[in-house]
């Protein structure tokens, strides 16, 4: 079992590295390269599949249930407000400068902690398995999704995003829906053609103002925005079809495919969603790794945003140092205090219950 202390000062060092080196999403050879050699140099037996890598605890025992470990290294690019070289992981006034630090490589560098923590320990009533994964900033396929398969059996997830270390116990999904309305061409001076504009009007004011029957008791309704609208080609011709996009914000009260069979029951127009993978969450706030964080002052909420939680079909929390607000933002930062506290609140959590 490894000090607390040391383990901090091993995930800041790795931060430090893992900032330094550019990780855009499906660029991410380089840090997983680092990540399997420093979980190796402590002993630790890697996988790996494309940009990912993941680990079992050294005396995994099949007959036990699994705690998956999860978080990503791949970053955003940086925003035109960056006053400071991304790249140059300095410490100052108490911060962590640089990209990826906060979103989300303070949660990420804290769960490996964690993990090398319960690695070499024998008789734990839960194995652990360590996910270190790629393209979550852009839901991609290669990251978590593709190696779900290979982590076998899991029983309960902790997924690294910043939270501030409290509980986010419910997460929204998200469907991003094309659509087309379809109508007939025809000159606009004359009484000829179907106007698809005025189709679609009548479908996007469906979208504006229908309310799912049933609401999350984390979220409320379902929120949909239409966001994108085009259509026709001059101004004197009636056009044949009109697109637009519909955002979608799925809450815990309803499957992804149960409200696209609602849509599709009220509107006229041809949908399409680009995916139905980024599915909501939610836990019951009696799960214990809940209430153990409950006991330990931290809050529960609803995060609006999605992660790779969105992927996984077990029961899951999403919990983290750093701010959400934080992400993507010029300047990136999270405080040095922050990763030694997120590691030693999520061994007193886990702690609890194993």
């Amino acid at each position: 079992m490894a000090d607390i202390t040391a383990l901090s000062q091993l995930a800041l060092q790795l931060l430090q590295q893992l900032i330094s080196i550019q990780s855009f999403s499906k660029e991410e050879d380089r840090t997983a390269d680092l990540i399997d050699q420093v979980l190796q140099q402590h002993g630790v037996k890697t996988h790996r599949k494309l940009n990912n890598i993941w680990a079992w605890n050294k005396h995994f025992d099949e007959g036990k249930p699994t705690v998956l470990l999860n978080s990503h290294h791949d970053t955003v690019k940086p925003n035109s407000g960056y006053t400071r070289d991304p790249y140059d992981a300095k410490i100052e006034d108490g911060k962590l400068y640089g990209l990826g630090s906060n979103d989300a490589g303070g949660c990420l560098v804290s769960l490996i902690a964690v993990f090398l923590y319960y690695h070499d320990q024998e008789n734990l009533k839960y194995n652990f398995c360590l996910a270190t994964t790629a393209e979550e900033e852009i839901s991609g396929v290669n990251g978590l999704e593709l190696i779900i398969p290979d982590l076998g059996k899991l029983d309960f997830g902790i997924v690294g995003e910043p939270t501030l270390m409290d509980l986010a116990i419910a997460e929204r999904g998200l469907m991003v829906l094309d659509c087309v309305a379809h109508g007939r061409a025809g000159h606009a001076a004359r009484e000829e053609g179907d106007n698809a504009i005025y189709k679609a009007l009548a479908d996007i004011e469906w979208f504006r103002n229908f309310k799912f029957p049933k609401e999350s008791e984390v979220f409320g309704p379902i929120k949909m925005s239409v966001t994108i609208i085009n259509a026709g080609s001059q101004h004197n011709v009636v056009p044949a079809t009109c697109t637009f996009t519909v955002d979608v914000r799925v809450t815990d009260a309803y499957r992804n495919e149960e409200v696209l069979e609602i849509i599709r029951q009220h509107v006229s127009c041809d949908v399409t969603p680009r995916s139905i993978r980024l599915k909501p969450s939610s836990i019951d706030k009696k799960h214990p790794f809940v209430q153990a964080g409950v006991s330990l002052g931290r809050n529960t909420y609803g995060s609006p945003t999605t992660s790779d939680q969105s992927l996984l079909d077990i029961s899951s929390i999403k919990i983290g140092p750093g701010d959400s607000a934080r992400s993507h933002m010029a300047d990136e930062f999270i405080y040095v205090d922050e990763i030694g506290e997120g590691i030693d609140l999520y061994i007193q959590m886990l702690s609890k219950i194993i």
